[in-house]
């Protein structure tokens, strides 16, 4: 297996749904992309590549891990290739969530463009600082309303 070509298939794989919710967020069939859970298969399907015909070997270094087994690991191809996989699925899949939980709080999309390419690029962070302004903009409502009573 090409774990180079892997790699590559891995980000084309994601990359047109990151456009959609970065660059045309309120375009109607943007949310109905989005909405289908099925957009994650074929990304989680390049993780299952690399693993499979390792498995036998591979789980029992991921059940018990220990830093020195696991960078072992991840310092092949292979696992480059499955931990990149690995990573990008789970950032669209936090991704898509705040894409969809973005758009049903009526977030303006300039101000999650920003937060949706902090996903892409740093999946952990993008999701804090989405978590962070809902909070912000849920105090920033609950005040406007008691003003405004």
């Amino acid at each position: 297996m090409n774990f180079e070509t892997l790699f590559a298939v891995t980000n084309l794989l994601v990359a047109p749904f990151w456009i959609l919710m970065i660059l045309a967020p309120t375009w109607a069939m943007t949310k109905k992309v989005i909405e289908i859970r099925w957009i994650l298969l074929p990304i989680a399907l390049t993780y299952a590549l690399p693993i499979l015909p390792r498995l036998a070997t591979d789980l029992p270094k991921l059940a018990n891990p220990h830093y020195a087994t696991i960078n072992a690991l991840l310092a092949t191809p292979a696992g480059t290739a499955l931990a990149w996989a690995h990573i990008l699925t789970a950032d669209l899949f936090v991704g898509r969530w705040i894409y969809l939980d973005s758009r049903s709080r009526n977030i303006n999309p300039f101000l999650m463009a920003p937060i949706m390419l902090l996903s892409l690029l740093a999946g952990p962070l993008g999701f804090t600082l989405y978590l962070a302004l809902t909070i912000i903009l849920r105090r920033s409502h609950r005040e406007s309303s008691v003003v405004s009573v």
